[in-house]
C-alpha cells in the first residue's frame, strides 16, 4: 500500500473479518463481510518519526492507548469492497499526518479594527443602559 512517499507493507496490516450489521439479507447471518483493520502507528517501521508523532498526537477515538489504529468497515455487502474501503480510509488517515501544519504568524490588530471594536462595545452598552431605567413619573 502506498501513501504519498510512504510505502506500507501488507504484513503491517492486521485484518479480521466479522459479521456485518448492515444490509445483506440472509447473507448477513452467514458470511463475515465486515472488516476490522488494525495498523500499529506507534510501532510501524514504514512511518517517519514526524509523521508518527503527528498521527499519535491526534485525538482520534479509533486510536487505542497503545497507538494502534482500528478501522471498522461494513458499508458494503461484499468482503472485498469493505476491505478496499478500510484501506482507503487508512490511506486518508496517514495522508492527514504527512503535511505539517503551517506555523501561525502572530499579527497585531490595526488601529481601525480596535476603534471599530470599541465603537461596537459603546453602542451595545448604550442600548443596554436604555433598557433598565424607566422614569414612570
Amino acid at each position: 500500500m502506498r501513501v504519498g512517499h510512504i510505502t506500507i507493507d501488507d504484513d503491517e496490516l492486521v485484518e479480521r473479518f466479522v459479521r456485518s450489521a448492515g444490509p445483506g439479507g440472509q447473507n448477513v447471518n452467514k458470511v463475515a463481510t465486515a472488516v476490522e483493520l488494525r495498523f500499529d502507528v506507534a510501532g510501524s517501521p514504514s512511518l517517519t518519526e514526524p509523521v508518527r508523532a503527528r498521527l499519535l498526537a491526534r485525538r482520534d477515538r479509533r486510536m487505542t492507548n497503545e497507538g494502534v489504529l482500528v478501522l471498522s468497515a461494513q458499508r458494503f455487502r461484499t468482503q472485498e469492497r469493505n476491505r478496499e474501503d478500510a484501506r482507503e480510509r487508512l490511506a486518508a488517515f496517514i495522508e492527514s499526518g504527512l503535511h505539517a501544519p503551517k506555523k501561525r504568524i502572530a499579527t497585531r490588530p490595526t488601529r481601525a479594527s480596535k476603534e471599530r471594536r470599541l465603537d461596537a462595545k459603546r453602542r451595545s452598552s448604550t442600548i443596554k443602559q436604555g433598557r433598565g431605567r424607566r422614569d414612570w413619573d
